[in-house]
């Protein structure tokens, strides 16, 4: 049982013992950093069963505690406020159960509900870019907290591999690529891609600037322009397996799953299984049709098929056209179904989608609960807002959005850029700089995405992120290198525990209180799907860590026992740093 659970139970024992009433809940809160305590207890919403002077009433509580639970030494009382002290000895019997705990902070591994997250779910007719990064980063983040956490996880994406977009892609290649091929340009294939995709708006642009010069009308004009009505024939030949229409789809998507696997992999995310929107595209209306016999959907005199929401604050939601064709709604029901069906022990799904979408997922998830699936009552949208930059920081290769290879390679450059004017890496050969460089930008990136809450829009300065002071992956990543430094210098010196008699230095209670809390952050970012938990708790973990640093010797300690303590107690600051960047998919240097 945790410490502050015991302490509950005993303040209800005291409540009832002392005023004969029944105190249903114990409300706490940390203490504050101006009064000498560890856990403080709030007396304020007790009076509502038991009257009287609130100081008092916290007096007669802190005496019956320091009775009855040993490790309670002393006690406070401000105001409302009861603050309680820990004794030195909790914190030291703590650290010796956890001194050789390799795996400290994770929870048994898939000892909860299986789960699935998508993640990233691009087109497959241009580059990834900076609004992916932000959702290849939570999403694989969430999924490694999710896993720490005790689930067992299954990574996911679906690729949306077909459509108008991606043919305007293959028209434009076919009309003017003159057989260009990632080999011959020298460009990745999913950039060449995209350099179509871009073509063709340009050109299509032009036919509609020619047409409106002849008198037609601009939205008549939109619709007739000779290259939109071929890429709507090549949609058709698709969809009816045309062999040419289709081998030139699978040329030129391949080129970009190429693209997609070097990015993914110097972004240091990857999934364990993909769906393709060309393969659950028709999925979706079986189910719909049953519905349509269970009364969960009607159809109107045009025979679309509709659900309706409007008992439930929504409206109604088509699912099926007049002809018979699915939207995107049915292939999201499908693939849900599906994945369920592939992956039986799934209980759960995360959808790492923007919040544009807020609306489609709480009409998909009230659908799917309609339909009867019990696992739908387990179904969450990771929303997130966008990323914005300041206007000029990059250059796209489109130059209409941020590329995310462009991005991560200016990290890279930054923090080269900035670690020179520093003089933090004198010594180092160009390739250790060159890695370090690498793991710097790259989490610096990541840190400052993921720092903030997920529902929060961004504005990403990529210098402020690759700063060695604050709130920064930099910072953490240099206060991890100094730890490690650390070490190398320790003595090799193993004792087999650590005497719970010692007398705790303030900054040593503290550092430790501090590491206390890992389990439980990893546990509540994991209810709360927030990464950002888990880059602030590691963020104050760090500043303790620096704080206790600047105040304690640890290798210049004469008391061998002391000496050992702070040693270990580095040690393991070190490994939560590295466990919990491990998480938000961030790489920790041991040198800088």
């Amino acid at each position: 049982m945790k410490l502050q659970e015991v302490i509950a139970k005993k303040v209800q024992e005291g409540i009832k013992s002392i005023y004969g009433v029944d105190l249903p809940t114990v409300e706490f809160q940390p203490t504050r950093k101006d009064f000498e305590g560890d856990i403080t207890v709030v007396v304020f919403p007790m009076l509502r069963v038991v009257k009287g002077n609130p100081v008092q009433i916290g007096n007669e509580i802190g005496a019956y505690l320091v009775e009855q639970v040993d490790v309670i030494s002393k006690f406070n009382v401000v105001k409302g406020f009861l603050n309680l002290v820990v004794s030195d000895s909790h914190y030291l019997d703590f650290f010796n159960t956890i001194l050789g705990e390799t795996s400290y902070g994770y929870a048994q591994p898939n000892s909860k509900d299986a789960v699935m997250v998508e993640y990233s779910s691009p087109n497959t007719n241009k580059p990834l870019h900076l609004g992916h990064i932000r959702n290849n980063l939570l999403g694989y983040a969430v999924a490694e907290i999710l896993k720490a956490a005790g689930h067992k996880v299954y990574k996911t994406q679906i690729i949306n591999d077909r459509g108008i977009h991606i043919c305007k892609s293959m028209l434009a290649w076919k009309r003017f690529g003159n057989g260009e091929t990632p080999k011959s340009s020298g460009m990745k294939g999913d950039h060449l891609v995209g350099k179509y995709y871009v073509a063709f708006d340009k050109a299509y642009k032009a036919e509609i600037g020619e047409l409106i010069a002849q008198g037609r009308d601009k939205a008549i004009a939109e619709k007739e322009a000779p290259l939109l009505l071929g890429a709507q024939e090549m949609l058709r030949k698709w969809e009816a397996g045309d062999a040419e229409t289709v081998a030139l789809w699978k040329q030129m998507n391949g080129w970009v799953y190429e693209g997609f696997d070097i990015t993914y992999k110097n972004m240091g995310v990857d999934f364990d299984t993909l769906y393709y929107e060309s393969d659950t595209y028709l999925l979706g209306r079986d189910v719909v049709k049953d519905g349509l016999e269970k009364n969960v959907f009607f159809k109107k005199e045009d025979g679309s098929v509709w659900i309706d929401l409007t008992d439930d604050g929504l409206d109604e939601k088509i699912v099926l056209r007049s002809d018979g064709t699915a939207v995107y709604m049915t292939q999201d029901i499908g693939t849900a179904i599906q994945r369920v069906t592939d992956f039986s022990d799934i209980n759960g799904m995360v959808y790492t989608v923007g919040n544009e979408q807020d609306y489609h997922f709480k009409v998909l998830f009230l659908i799917l609960k309609k339909l009867g699936y019990a696992w739908a009552e387990k179904l969450h949208h990771l929303s997130y807002g966008m990323v914005d930059l300041p206007s000029g920081k990059m250059k796209s290769r489109e130059g209409t959005v941020v590329d995310a290879d462009d991005l991560m390679d200016n990290m890279t450059e930054t923090a080269a850029s900035i670690s020179e004017e520093l003089g933090k890496l004198d010594g180092y050969s160009r390739e250790e700089k060159e890695r370090l460089y690498k793991t710097i930008g790259l989490g610096a990136l990541k840190y400052y995405i993921l720092k903030v809450d997920p529902k929060k829009r961004i504005l990403f300065n990529p210098e402020e992120s690759v700063d060695f002071q604050g709130n920064t992956g930099p910072f953490i990543q240099y206060t991890y290198a100094r730890i490690q430094s650390i070490l190398r210098k320790a003595e090799d010196v193993v004792l087999n525990s650590i005497e719970n008699t010692l007398v705790l230095h303030e900054k040593e209670k503290e550092l430790l209180k501090q590491v206390q809390l890992f389990p439980e952050t990893v546990q509540l970012a994991a209810e709360n799907y927030s990464p950002a938990l888990i880059a602030n708790y590691t963020y104050d973990l760090v500043k303790e860590f620096n704080s206790f640093y600047q105040q304690v010797s640890i290798l210049g300690e004469p008391d061998a026992m002391k000496k050992y303590l702070r040693i270990q107690l580095a040690k393991k600051v070190g490994e939560v740093i590295e466990k919990a960047f491990l998480l938000l998919g961030i790489h920790v240097p041991e040198r800088m």
